[in-house]
């Protein structure tokens, strides 16, 4: 094998090899199954007493439901109404769809997932500042500033190495 051979198989075995491409597209995969498993199970509550439904999972729990947090949870669940819970399962599902796509685009290291992985990630950044700065628990807000962390790796580390992961050639 030539110099020139051994360095163009260098350059194409290191352009190929992405583990933080791998993590994200593990966790872009992982959230829209997860979603879709959450927007079809909520499908399934939607011609169902949820009142009667949570009253029968703090039984089962064995938890009081004439606590004033639980009445009024119980109180918050009767003014759902089916055609509510309807349209929460389709736009979960519709985001899980758009995780599931994103996810698979970065598999086959299509430039417009980079793209809409980047412009997605980057959309919820100011949300999760938002929810930080006003979030009072700490549990909450170390939950926020690990989801606004990964998201911010996840801008930063596609939008730096696109050229290398999407064959990106020109100024962008």
């Amino acid at each position: 094998m030539g110099a020139s051979e051994t360095g163009n198989a260098g350059k194409a075995g290191k352009a190929s090899r992405a583990p933080t491409l791998y993590v994200i597209i593990a966790i872009k995969l992982i959230k829209g199954v997860l979603m879709l498993l959450l927007g079809l199970g909520v499908y399934r509550l939607s011609d169902n007493d949820l009142p009667a439904e949570f009253h029968q999972t703090l039984e089962f729990f064995h938890l009081d439901p004439e606590k004033k947090f639980f009445t009024l949870l119980a109180n918050q669940i009767s003014e759902i109404t089916p055609s509510n819970v309807i349209w929460l399962a389709r736009g979960t599902v519709l985001y899980s769809l758009f995780s599931l796509v994103e996810g698979i685009g970065l598999i086959f290291r299509v430039s417009w997932a980079g793209w809409l992985t980047i412009s997605e990630s980057a959309f919820f950044i100011p949300i999760e500042v938002y929810e930080l700065l006003r979030t009072q628990r700490r549990t909450e807000k170390w939950s926020v500033l690990v989801i606004l962390a990964l998201n911010v790796i996840i801008v930063w580390y596609l939008y730096q190495n696109r050229r290398r992961l999407f064959g990106h050639r020109g100024a962008v």
